[in-house]
């Protein structure tokens, strides 16, 4: 993994500094509410229903045990002893004291981390996929690319001030774990026939108020012209990006407003100014990042472990995790390894300070130090031996990592929700905990196979649920909280935005609502079907008519002491 020169922890140390001196000058009272939030912004700092919330940039998903440890010990002195995953790859702490959120990002920079630019109007965290650089189906590894973007994009002075956030991400496998054309900019690295590398470039994606996915703009673009493509979409934007509302103002508005060709016209026009200058990356710079993310000392294993092989025969819970929790590595004899942050009772992403440290443990152990974390909210650990599998299991049980459940219906991408978020018009964990509670057997799970189920507080779609199977929306009527269901939504290649069933349903229909869609899965796919590909054969209108069958249009609400009816609008 990328590892600080001098320089970068200098800039680190000082912007430590000046958030101090900027804090303390508020808590002096010479810096006002106002004159602080753009500044505490770009340094993670959210003001929440409850109080602070302190975001943690981890560069496209990937943590070394030092710095889960460190985590684990900032969440236990400052916090109440755990963390949340988000779908940007990043952390946040939810209830630190304002005053102390200083001595937090001092904490961060002795390990080379931070909370920069997570927060405000600018380029957000760079993604990309999780198992990037052991993936089977990966052409070429994307993190240096990553950190490139990284680099280039951090205090970046002409977007430190866009018309609304900017999210950018990276995939360079056969199928797209990275969501790209869900962002404002998605990279896909491709060779061309002289075999150059460089990147599909797709533009205007964003979920939120407005769902769009991105649009090719570039079917090639080297890769010496990335940044200063980028500068071009970027100028372009902040150029013309609606500042006048900020519902419209995502780069997806303007793309859809000029249109595809039109903007694409523009972007041409802008990059002739900017094409082979100073941002041009030479092939030293590539070369010199990639020594960063060198390959770890594998060994050298046969591609079956024989007593690995004895144990999924004999076993059959650890065959179940397996299916579920390993994935394919395209080096011999080893396999990667989701730890699930899933199990029930636990909001979906959470993970506790004892958690942590065991899985920094399970790290340095077994993959030599580093892991991963994905979109999906959970922990990877790309580099286990098949030989070790079984102990990574029995050690990961023990802290309730251990849950067979990846890919299946109760793997929620989940927002914090109402409970937590000043934004959200609805509580997402209950709904998540009810659902799970709902299927809590294993043995259905996996009958019921590959599905995604997602929920969302409020239109931000913090938690995806645009592109889930199923997704779940809160919204708020009359100061209630109810629920709105799409259907269809998926990622990958075939990425497409779901579409809402009918009216909303209240908190307590939620369950019983995707039990019914289930039901007509279960009794409509064929042997192979996956829930999505049923959908696509036989419609939406068959979901819809069994979610909404026999229900009682009205339900009864105490209000004063007296019963009253409350129609289901």
């Amino acid at each position: 993994m990328y590892r600080y020169d001098n320089t970068d922890q200098q800039i680190i140390n000082e912007r430590v500094a000046q958030y101090r001196d900027q804090i303390g000058r508020h808590l002096a009272g010479e810096l006002s509410v106002d004159e602080l939030r753009p500044l505490r912004l770009q340094n993670g700092l959210y003001i929440q229903r409850h109080g602070p919330m302190l975001r943690i940039a981890i560069p496209y998903g990937m943590l070394s045990a030092a710095q889960l440890r460190k985590l684990a010990e900032i969440s236990r002195r400052y916090d109440r002893a755990v963390g949340h995953f988000t779908t940007r790859q990043n952390m946040q702490l939810n209830w630190p004291q304002f005053e102390e959120t200083p001595d937090i990002l001092a904490e961060l920079a002795s390990v080379q981390m931070h909370a920069v630019q997570t927060s405000g109007n600018c380029v957000r965290n760079i993604t990309t996929d999780h198992f990037a650089g052991v993936a089977p189906d990966e052409w070429t590894d994307p993190r240096p690319y990553c950190e490139l973007l990284r680099q280039w994009s951090t205090f970046h002075p002409e977007f430190a001030f866009l018309p609304r956030k900017f999210k950018i991400a990276v995939n360079a496998a056969a199928e797209d774990r990275a969501v790209i054309r869900a962002h404002d900019i998605g990279l896909d690295l491709v060779g061309n026939e002289q075999g150059e590398i460089g990147f599909r470039v797709f533009v205007g994606g964003g979920l939120g108020r407005t769902p769009i996915l991105g649009k090719l703009i570039r079917e090639f673009l080297p890769r010496r012209h990335l940044l200063s493509y980028l500068d071009a979409i970027l100028r372009l934007y902040n150029r013309y990006g609606r500042r006048d509302n900020m519902y419209k103002a995502r780069i997806k508005i303007l793309v859809q407003a000029l249109g595809i060709d039109e903007f694409g016209r523009q972007v041409e026009a802008e990059w002739s100014q900017l094409r082979d200058g100073p941002t041009t990356v030479p092939d030293v710079e590539f070369a010199r990042l990639g020594g960063h993310f060198a390959p770890p000392p594998r060994a050298t294993l046969p591609a079956e472990d024989a007593a690995h092989a004895a144990r999924l025969r004999n076993d059959p819970a650890f065959a179940n995790w397996v299916k579920r929790c390993v994935h394919p590595h395209k080096t011999p004899g080893y396999a990667a390894v989701t730890l699930s942050l899933k199990a029930l009772g636990v909001a979906p992403g959470d993970i506790s300070d004892v958690q942590m440290i065991a899985v920094a443990e399970l790290a340095e152990r077994f993959s030599f130090g580093e892991l991963r974390v994905s979109h999906e909210q959970n922990v990877v650990l790309a580099d286990v031996r098949q030989s070790d599998l079984h102990e990574v299991w029995l050690i990961a049980r023990r802290h309730r990592l251990a849950t067979a459940n990846i890919g299946l219906l109760t793997d929620m991408i989940c927002c914090p929700g109402g409970d937590l978020c000043a934004l959200a018009n609805a509580r997402s964990v209950p709904i998540a905990a009810a659902i799970h509670e709902k299927f809590d057997d294993l043995d259905y799970l996996h009958d019921i196979g590959d599905i995604s189920l997602n929920i969302s507080g409020c239109m931000n779609s913090c938690g995806h649920h645009h592109v889930a199977n199923i997704g779940i929306l809160g919204v708020d009527k009359n100061d209630e909280e109810w629920y709105q269901i799409s259907i269809g939504g998926q990622q990958g290649n075939a990425a497409t935005i779901g579409k809402v069933i009918g009216p909303s349903f209240y908190a307590q229909e939620i369950p019983q609502v995707i039990e019914a869609l289930i039901g007509v899965y279960l009794e409509h796919r064929t042997p192979s079907e996956r829930f999505i590909d049923t959908l696509q054969r036989i419609g939406i209108e068959p979901f819809k008519v069994r979610a909404y069958a026999g229900r009682d249009r009205r339900r009864t609400a105490k209000v004063d002491n007296r019963e009253e009816e409350v129609i289901n609008a």
